[in-house]
């Protein structure tokens, strides 16, 4: 079974630590994982659970929800990095034209995600934040997040390192996304 390199308090900023190999991967997902197959849940179950997201309000566009977002996030300080118009690849390279629409905003809160990647480096592959904004099949629109929701971790002796400050920063971080994904729903121009 892999083993932690120690307490976060002896870390040395901007540290990489050494990468597991695949079999130590596989073996903590291995011992982690069972109780999903116990409960009948398969990979979409998982990703459902591992999502926040809302429903798009009547009548609002599609475009709507973009400048509301794009606003909101402005208003929060939050700095919007990137877009990737999926749908517009999956056009040009595939010929698909059936496909719902989607896109993806990337949002950084420079300072605190300067501060994750200092204690934890491989942070940066979770970062930016990032919005999906998705048709359904249906038409509806849906704005969608990785759940930030880290109350989970006050179940664990220690909450697994994370200092107080970097806990108050991830929370500030959830509640500006979930601001922003609540504005683009309600078409808060």
């Amino acid at each position: 079974m892999p083993r932690g390199t120690g307490a976060m308090k002896d870390i040395v900023p901007w540290a990489m630590s050494p990468a597991p190999t695949a079999e130590q991967k596989r073996q903590l997902m291995k011992s982690m994982l069972p109780m999903l197959g116990n409960m009948g849940l398969n990979i979409r179950d998982v990703m459902n659970y591992m999502t926040t997201k809302y429903q798009v309000k009547s009548g609002v566009s599609f475009d709507d929800v973009v400048e509301s977002m794009k606003l909101r996030a402005n208003q929060l300080n939050l700095k919007l990095v990137g877009h990737s118009p999926m749908i517009k690849d999956i056009e040009a390279v595939l010929g698909d034209t059936s496909s719902p629409r989607m896109e993806v905003f990337h949002f950084c809160d420079i300072a605190a995600g300067r501060e994750v990647m200092r204690l934890v480096p491989e942070a940066i592959v979770y970062l930016p934040c990032r919005i999906a904004v998705m048709e359904d099949d249906k038409k509806n629109i849906w704005v969608l997040t990785l759940d930030w929701d880290m109350a989970w971790l006050d179940s664990i002796n220690g909450s697994m390192g994370i200092t107080p400050e970097l806990a108050k920063m991830a929370k500030d971080i959830r509640d500006k996304m979930d601001n922003v994904m609540r504005a683009g729903a309600n078409g808060d121009l």
